[in-house]
């Protein structure tokens, strides 16, 4: 188990300032019903129900996958963080959503026609983030919560099951990545899907999972940088970047970046180090810029420690890292346009 201090210091030596915060954010519109933006195809009349109705476990947080990320949120802190003071209210929320009725209505929401694009695949790869983090827990027999964990991961697996299925019928048909900054960039929804392929030794995933990035991104060359777009949260040259760090051995990883990013070293392409700048956190879209700070951060950090500790770019990465970190963190909270979803951001920023 991972100790407070591992959490407070090797992780990020600010979280401990944060993680209460973040968790009483996520409590705060887990259940929150409305508004909601569904991403839902009406087949017939019968399909005219409310979010609730609609999905059972996941109907709060405005959107399906903002509230499966909240989820996620919620299961890190309470596994990184045991005694953490929301901890109670934490595994109330979990126990009365992670029930086997909800998530029988959420795999059969999938199972009707015109579905099989539902939330590809950004919302399929953090429900998957969600599973990995349950069994993570579940795995931790000395946990204080480790019965918890065991519970909401057997009850979850029917519907990780269902969206790995979409997995192994998307990506042999998907011939071309998808480079937006966006839901639907498709070097997330890799990395994320081979974090729960691993943990899970889903031998047949990990492996169509590694095949396509490498296929998709492996001879990529001088990375066009046009970012940051109007509406990113991702940046997709540093996502990219991290999916194929989770792909690559060292051995690969280090050439490949030397070919897709070759200035780096010199601060070029120069806009992946200058945090976007967010004009209006009412605006739905704007205040995506805020996710792609985080993004960068949680890109920047992980790329730095996956550099050789004398590669000048270590330190630039890691600087970078915390220039956008800095950025973003004052705007989680504010306007419910971001406050539903950038808690998560930024703690995927500060853990991974």
């Amino acid at each position: 188990m991972l100790s407070w201090y591992h959490l407070c210091v090797y992780h990020h030596p600010r979280i401990a300032n944060f993680i209460d915060h973040f968790a009483a954010t996520a409590l705060g519109h887990i259940d929150r019903e409305y508004p909601s933006k569904l991403d839902h195809v009406v087949n017939d009349e019968c399909d005219l129900l409310s979010p609730r109705a609609l999905h059972p476990a996941f109907f709060g947080s405005f959107d399906w996958h903002s509230s499966v990320h909240a989820h996620w949120l919620l299961a890190r802190a309470l596994r990184l963080a045991p005694d953490l003071q929301q901890a109670g209210a934490i595994i109330e929320v979990m126990d009365r959503h992670l029930t086997p009725d909800n998530v029988t209505i959420e795999v059969a929401y999938l199972k009707q026609p015109r579905r099989a694009t539902f939330e590809r695949t950004y919302g399929w790869a953090w429900l998957l983030k969600l599973a990995a983090e349950l069994s993570m827990g579940k795995s931790e027999a000395d946990h204080t919560h480790t019965r918890h964990f065991a519970r909401w991961a057997d009850v979850l697996d029917p519907l990780a099951r269902a969206f790995v299925d979409r997995y192994l019928t998307y990506l042999p048909k998907a011939t071309y990545p998808i480079r937006v900054g966006t839901h639907t960039n498709t070097a997330f929804g890799l990395a994320l899907a081979l974090d729960y392929a691993k943990i899970s030794n889903i031998t047949h995933l990990t492996d169509l999972l590694t095949t396509k990035a490498r296929a998709w991104y492996g001879n990529d060359l001088n990375c066009p940088v046009w970012e940051p777009d109007g509406t990113d949260f991702f940046s997709p040259a540093l996502m990219e970047t991290e999916c194929m760090r989770r792909v690559l051995d060292p051995a690969e990883f280090i050439p490949w970046l030397n070919r897709f990013l070759p200035n780096l070293a010199a601060r070029q392409p120069a806009t992946l180090f200058i945090p976007a700048t967010v004009s209006d956190r009412t605006d739905g879209q704007i205040t995506h810029l805020d996710g792609l700070n985080l993004s960068r951060a949680w890109c920047w950090r992980a790329l730095s420690g996956a550099l050789p500790a004398d590669d000048s770019r270590r330190d630039l990465a890691e600087e970078s890292a915390a220039i956008h970190l800095e950025a973003a963190l004052p705007h989680v909270t504010g306007d419910y346009m971001g406050e539903h979803w950038l808690a998560t951001f930024a703690l995927l920023a500060m853990t991974e």
